[in-house]
């Protein structure tokens, strides 16, 4: 599952989710910019930086791990030293912040870095011990869908999506948090079993808008053929000036053009329209 495209998403729609998660708000918190950081010198890249709204504050660094990774405290602080000596103007100090799935995925080895674990320096999070998702808010009801499995993840989708009250951007998310885990079903098949309605989905939005410019262009090319057989050839110029008309407009120029005589009564109507 490409748990990391979802927590981009999370956090880019609701930056606001990573102070919920450590239960920290700073000033300013709601004009903190969220961002995904390649540091190229090394090929590090760094899950999440919500970067202060001014150089006093502090920027947090984010790292989703739900895959065991017994280097992954020692790579983060090359990470973090990279970044933040490349960016020491936009903050004051920084914190780290782990989002890990349950304990049991957590490094094992952690003397080097006891220290800052001790101090809070770096927070770590573990979606299993948040609550139960009814009772967590919905943003990180769906931080925590990601780690469910089988029927209880069905059921606890299908209980956000009663919750969202129709908000079509948290229902696109859960529907692809579930197309992630149910990889054997396609996109419809999922919306089908959460009980979506097909118009709610964002690949239905996206798929009408196309299939609407499509006719657009269709038309447009429809009217361009119809006014050469009338006229004779159309100079790019002409044709481009068709297609550059709104859809009302090349509506209204495939009634006029049954008028025409001649180029210049097309020159004529463009002109006017």
């Amino acid at each position: 599952m490409r748990r990391d495209s979802i927590f981009y998403q999370l956090f880019r729609q609701y930056p606001a989710l990573l102070f919920e998660l450590i239960s920290q708000s700073p000033a300013r918190s709601s004009e903190y910019i969220f961002d995904s950081v390649e540091v190229k010198e090394t090929a590090f890249r760094i899950d999440g930086v919500f970067i202060p709204p001014d150089p006093s504050g502090i920027v947090y660094l984010c790292e989703v791990q739900f895959q065991p990774d017994e280097l992954l405290y020692e790579r983060m602080l090359s990470e973090i030293s990279i970044y933040t000596y490349r960016n020491r103007e936009r903050f004051a100090d920084w914190q780290a912040v782990v989002i890990y799935p349950s304990r049991s995925v957590e490094q094992s080895r952690t003397g080097m870095v006891r220290e800052m674990l001790a101090s809070g320096r770096i927070v770590r999070v573990y979606l299993d011990e948040l609550g139960e998702i009814p009772e967590l808010p919905i943003g990180l009801g769906l931080m925590v869908l990601t780690t469910l499995e089988g029927e209880k993840a069905t059921q606890s989708a299908i209980g956000l999506i009663d919750r969202a009250r129709g908000r079509r951007d948290i229902i696109d998310l859960i529907s692809t948090i579930v197309v992630y885990k149910f990889s054997n079903l396609s996109r419809d098949e999922v919306d089908a079993m959460l009980g979506i309605e097909l118009e709610q989905t964002r690949v239905y939005r996206e798929a009408k808008a196309e299939g609407l410019e499509l006719g657009r262009q269709q038309e447009k090319a429809l009217v361009i053929k119809l006014l050469a057989r009338k006229l004779g050839n159309l100079s790019p110029q002409v044709q481009g000036r068709v297609s550059a008309l709104e859809i009302e407009r090349v509506e209204s120029l495939g009634e006029a053009l049954l008028d025409f005589t001649s180029i210049a009564d097309l020159e004529t109507w463009l002109s006017q329209n």
